[in-house]
């Protein structure tokens, strides 16, 4: 059976499900069907959610699950932008709803306090001349609920944040596609500079796991084309994967 469908912004297509394996798996078996632009698979729960790197994400009931299918006329070198815009549209939409302070963490999460409230999954495929055929956005925020065995992730509702699913959902997709159109019609550069006024503050001390060992540095921001800026010891850096860990401010004795 279908949920209730909120309120949705022009050219949002929603396919409302109590149940699913993976919105994003869902949501590219549509967009490799034909899917138009805008289709937006949103689940009550996943019974196989994932995040970035193939990693697990609890899904259960009382948390937002949604992914969205788009088609941007862009290199799929610039497909990551969209992660950058859906990260700023869900920031976005938490300050229409409430007053708690949120943070954006390079590349695409969310954190409240210090602890991880959503993420970001982004998957593509690109046609046989190389341009790009679709780009799916996955996206997970705890709202009522968080794993209890990951001290860094946190809910909306632990955070004392009281709104309902269908609230979030109706706001943040007026805010994602909206943001859509402006990134289509005007490019990254605003995206980036509303991107950093969620930022961690810049000189933010990090670790940053890459696929090759750890890097520390300070943020400097990210440049036109989303890529990490870090300051290190040996000078300027920049990062196009990795995960960040955060680092506690140092203290003397």
């Amino acid at each position: 059976m279908r949920a209730q469908q909120p309120d949705l912004p022009a050219g949002c297509h929603l396919i409302a499900l109590d149940s699913v394996d993976s919105t994003n798996k869902e949501a590219k078996a549509y967009a490799q069907s034909g899917a138009e632009a805008g289709t937006v698979v949103w689940a009550r729960q996943q019974e196989a959610g994932r995040g970035r790197h193939g990693r697990s994400w609890s899904s259960p009931p009382g948390n937002l699950y949604l992914s969205v299918v788009q088609r941007p006329d862009c290199r799929p070198a610039d497909a990551p932008q969209l992660g950058f815009v859906t990260g700023v549209a869900l920031a976005d939409a938490l300050g229409k709803l409430t007053d708690i302070p949120v943070a954006l963490k390079w590349p695409n999460d969310l954190m409240i306090n210090g602890r991880k409230a959503s993420g970001i999954l982004l998957e593509s495929a690109a046609n046989a001349d190389g341009q790009l055929a679709w780009l799916v956005i996955g996206i997970g925020v705890n709202v009522e609920l968080s794993p209890r065995d990951l001290p860094d992730v946190t809910s909306l509702q632990e955070e004392g944040v009281t709104i309902t699913v269908e609230e979030l959902l109706s706001v943040f997709l007026g805010r994602l596609f909206w943001y859509f159109e402006r990134w289509r019609q005007e490019g990254f550069e605003p995206i980036r500079e509303r991107w950093m006024s969620f930022a961690l503050p810049a000189g933010a001390e990090m670790r940053v796991r890459m696929p090759d060992g750890d890097v520390f540095g300070r943020f400097s921001g990210i440049d036109e084309r989303g890529s990490l800026l870090l300051g290190t010891d040996n000078g300027s850096r920049r990062i196009d994967i990795g995960d960040v860990f955060p680092l506690p401010p140092a203290t003397t004795g």
